[in-house]
């Protein structure tokens, strides 16, 4: 008798084993379908998505193409030139001098980058590190942003036309030429060619098969990048123009811009997703310690009441309803790149497509693509 019980325990248990993992794995068929459907939708060419729960990477996933013509299949470990999610890498390389002590944010932008960096209206008002950092420092793009000879003084006559109209600190634009500058400045601290020091001091240390130069990187693994134009998807190769020819002649601390430390990361879905986990954490994954937790958190804190936009991370409370998430986008070439987590309950995204059909949500910045796909993960893998 106790053994027919026993038995019968053993074939219920078994049974019910079975039956979760059916309704698992048609659980996560119908996720899928929804995924591909949204891709759909949006008429993407390719999307990758990986999702961090309780600090640890759950779930990740490719669909579409990374070459159109040839249909060649995505995957996680292919890489994107991920745009202005680039920018935080430099303000963690600055933040790690400002932990030794080398530079403050208060520094005097003009003293760092080596030319007066004051907006004319204001002349009085210090620009400010920190100002540079948040896109605070009424310094705009009007005059470009791939040489730093447009804001300075002796080698632009139309300089003040980078400028805005409002004092430095107390307004906010969204400026690429910051953070072209900074890396500059990365230059000029440390006598390290910008690509090569964010190699060494954050790449390397998380083990990260990523860079800015992209001479140095397995072009094989390049994802193509696809814009929209009169209807169709075309390719956009000057994403990964060679440097090879301009670096012969560089030099330090002017010709940085040759990088884009403003949006020329080239990285995988799966070690990008590396990167936001140190982040999420504080400053550290595992035993690697890039940044010191208050480090972190100040380039997590929006120093705008508006945009909420800290030291090239932003807060963002719309994107998810009610969650707090910190992260950055990417937008370039027709790639649309999305990196945002939630430090205090340790999950997180990173959502990448190399070609789609924009349209944006009343705030007129969010991606609907981007948003609609970080949810469906929510759904899923978060809030269940």
């Amino acid at each position: 008798m106790k053994f027919r019980i026993q038995y019968l325990k053993t074939f219920y248990f078994l049974l019910l084993s079975l039956f979760s993992i059916q309704l698992g794995v048609a659980q996560k068929r119908n996720f899928e379908q929804e995924l591909r459907t949204l891709a759909e939708k949006h008429e993407a060419v390719g999307l990758t998505v990986l999702v961090v729960k309780n600090g640890k990477p759950i779930y990740e996933k490719a669909i579409g193409y990374k070459d159109l013509e040839n249909k060649t299949a995505l995957s996680t470990k292919d890489l994107f030139r991920i745009a202005s999610i680039s920018k935080s890498f430099s303000a963690t390389a600055i933040m790690q001098l400002v932990e030794q002590g080398k530079i403050s944010l208060d520094d005097d932008f003009s003293d760092l980058i080596g030319f007066k960096v004051r907006n004319p209206k204001f002349p009085d008002t210090k620009i400010t590190l920190e100002m540079v950092l948040s896109h605070r420092s009424s310094i705009n793009d009007s005059n470009g942003y791939f040489s730093l000879d447009v804001l300075d003084p002796s080698k632009n006559e139309k300089w003040e036309k980078s400028y805005n109209n409002y004092e430095p600190g107390n307004g906010y634009a969204y400026c690429n030429l910051n953070f072209n500058m900074v890396g500059a400045v990365l230059e000029r601290l440390t006598n390290v060619r910008f690509d090569s020091y964010i190699k060494q001091q954050i790449l390397n240390p998380l083990k990260l098969d990523a860079g800015y130069c992209i001479d140095s990187l397995d072009n094989r693994r390049f994802v193509k990048l696809y814009e929209l134009e009169d209807g169709s998807f075309k390719e956009q190769p000057s994403a990964y123009n060679p440097r090879s020819e301009e670096i012969k002649n560089y030099v330090m601390g002017e010709s940085t811009p040759i990088f884009s430390p403003t949006g020329g990361m080239k990285i995988s879905t799966k070690d990008l997703a590396r990167y936001m986990m140190m982040h999420m954490n504080y400053g550290r994954v595992g035993k690697v310690k890039i940044l010191e937790e208050s480090s972190a958190r100040r380039m997590q804190k929006g120093l705008t009441d508006k945009e909420k936009y800290g030291l090239a991370l932003l807060e963002n409370t719309n994107l998810i309803a009610g969650e707090h998430m910190v992260g950055h986008t990417g937008s370039a070439y027709g790639l649309y790149s999305n990196m945002f987590f939630e430090p205090e309950k340790k999950f997180g995204f990173i959502v990448i497509t190399n070609g789609c059909r924009p349209t944006y949500v009343a705030d007129g910045d969010t991606l609907n693509f981007s948003k609609e796909v970080i949810n469906l993960l929510y759904r899923n893998f978060i809030k269940k």
